[in-house]
């Protein structure tokens, strides 16, 4: 825009008294009125806008994460009058999830260059819609059409959809959310759904690696021995899994954008301090984007047990040894390497240990 302005002042120079000056002066401000109205269409290549009104909203926040590393950090979003518009530097396609204050979600796909309009009445979440391009045309489609549902029936139509739209982000998002980050996940069908997207998209790791995670939880089950794995924490120090020699080990994931997770590290630290460090060992794998997001939070909660944390997120080698799929995910075993449990809810994972170390 400077350089548009520049460029206006070179053309119609500083001088109005010619008369033969006028058709370029009209020309001039036409040509500053177009590159206003151009500017005002739409985000640049390069950068992702989101904008929108809520009814029932006047004033306050809202936040905002990404899945996939659209987002290094949780962001906030202030609303004032009802409206909002939030705008980022994005690349390349990402997943992005709009938390209200009720901890409500609406995923939001994002692409380069490209504009979504949000609009709804934030006592009807589920009616709310995201239009401007056709992943979250789709992805409303979707979630208009299960607003009603029940769990088995929506899971249904989530693992339909997947078929028909492999190739899309929203096939990722509705596989995760429906068939993984779920207490009754069924990873067998997850591994086929993913299987079917890795077919088309081949040329996406994330999804390579997604697939990677479910085959080795065909591995990750009570009884079996933990795999090995070697890392360095955040604060540089080395972890392997021949340091789990307490009769009780923790190994959990979590993520500065997934609140029970976080609540879990808290709940854990508590009971590391009642069974005291030389009968419970955890360690925690953090899948965020921003390692200095890992370190204020746990800076925050004096979290000082070992955290893995190189802003692969899913990538990390140790997340795809262990067969850890989702957040929070934990797997629990004894000084010998024995699974005795994984993947519970926080609740039933500190009922288990307070039995583990009665």
């Amino acid at each position: 825009m400077v350089g548009a302005r520049r460029r206006y002042q070179k053309i119609c120079g500083s001088r109005h008294g010619d008369k033969r000056q006028l058709s370029s002066i009209f020309f001039c401000l036409l040509l500053t009125s177009l590159i206003s109205l151009f500017s005002a269409c739409g985000p640049d290549k390069g950068y992702f806008r989101m904008e929108g009104e809520f009814k029932g909203f006047s004033q306050g926040e809202f936040y905002v994460y990404s899945t996939d590393g659209g987002l290094r950090k949780v962001d906030t979003v202030a609303v004032k009058g009802g409206r909002f518009t939030y705008q980022i530097p994005l690349d390349s396609a990402a997943t992005f999830v709009i938390v209200f204050p009720n901890y409500s979600e609406i995923p939001v796909l994002g692409a380069s260059g490209a504009e979504v309009e949000i609009k709804g009445d934030v006592s009807h979440l589920k009616e709310i819609e995201v239009r401007g391009t056709k992943e979250n045309e789709l992805m409303t489609g979707f979630r208009m059409k299960v607003s009603e549902m029940t769990p088995p029936e929506t899971a249904r139509e989530a693992a339909a959809f997947i078929g028909e739209h492999p190739a899309t982000l929203t096939a990722i998002y509705l596989l995760n959310k429906y068939f993984i980050q779920t207490p009754e996940a069924d990873l067998q069908q997850a591994l086929t759904l993913s299987q079917a997207i890795r077919q088309a998209r081949p040329s996406d790791r994330r999804i390579a690696t997604l697939v990677r995670h479910l085959e080795g939880l065909q591995g990750l089950r009570t009884g079996a021995t933990l795999p090995k794995f070697a890392a360095t924490d955040i604060k540089g120090r080395p972890i392997s899994s021949g340091d789990l020699y307490a009769p009780v080990n923790v190994i959990t994931t979590w993520s500065s954008w997934n609140y029970e997770s976080q609540t879990m590290l808290r709940q854990l630290k508590r009971r590391e301090k009642e069974k005291g460090v030389s009968q419970l060992k955890i360690v925690s794998i953090c899948l965020d984007a921003d390692a200095r997001e890992c370190r204020r939070l746990l800076d925050r909660d004096s979290i000082t047990w070992s955290n893995i944390c190189d802003e692969r997120m899913w990538d990390h080698p140790v997340v795809t040894a262990l067969g850890l799929s989702k957040i929070p995910d934990n797997i629990i075993t004894n000084s010998q390497g024995k699974i005795l449990a994984h993947s519970l809810p926080v609740a039933e994972l500190n009922k288990k240990i307070d039995e583990l170390l009665k």
